[in-house]
């Protein structure tokens, strides 16, 4: 089952290993379930199941451990900036009288 989300964040890990043995214990369900019907399948119809038996080992291990495509890294609403105040407006000058700067 794959649910959409709203942000761009990867799927937690273990969600991810959990959906990987799902899905292995799946394919292997499927390959006792040929290895049974082994038993009373005859003719060239055997060849089905015992192909099943034989390649989906691999093919669960190869799907099981293949790497999933990552959403992308997280996209941030925008970074932190630091910003300097402007220097504060002084009318007076360096001696303390409050005559106007010509």
């Amino acid at each position: 089952m794959k649910h959409d989300s709203i942000t761009s964040l990867p799927h937690a890990p273990a969600d991810e290993r959990r959906g990987r043995m799902l899905e292995y214990t799946v394919m292997m369900s499927i390959r006792v379930l040929c290895i049974v019907s082994l038993i009373w399948v005859r003719g060239w119809w055997l060849l089905i199941p015992a192909a099943g038996a034989i390649f989906l080992p691999y093919f669960a291990v190869v799907i099981a451990n293949a790497v999933r495509p990552r959403a992308g890294d997280p996209l941030r609403p925008g970074a932190i900036v630091p910003v300097t105040p402007p220097a504060p407006i002084d009318d007076r000058t360096e001696d303390g009288d409050d005559k106007p700067a010509s």
